[in-house]
């Protein structure tokens, strides 16, 4: 059995149809797997953090980040991807 490896992918943006199929559909391509996901439109700005497990993916992290920045390039909304641990060092309280 696999370890499961984990990143978060945080996504923020004018809301508009289609954010989550496309960011979705990049991970999927690439074989990562959303283990969490919520989203919430304050007015009209879209936020949506995710869990994604990555063990399984055919593209590392950095390929995963530039294919997904290159897709909310195009849907006009800022993406970030980090590894879990990194998430969590800067995030600690």
């Amino acid at each position: 059995m696999c370890k499961t490896e984990r990143a978060v992918v945080t996504v923020i943006g004018k809301d508009r149809v289609g954010i989550v199929a496309n960011i979705s559909s990049v991970l999927a391509n690439h074989n990562v797997n959303i283990l969490d996901i919520s989203q919430t439109i304050m007015q009209d700005l879209f936020a949506m953090i995710m869990l994604v497990d990555i063990s399984q993916s055919d593209a590392d992290l950095s390929e995963l980040r530039k294919e997904l920045e290159k897709r909310a390039e195009e849907l006009g909304v800022q993406v970030l991807i980090q590894h879990e641990d990194i998430f969590r060092f800067m995030h600690r309280v």
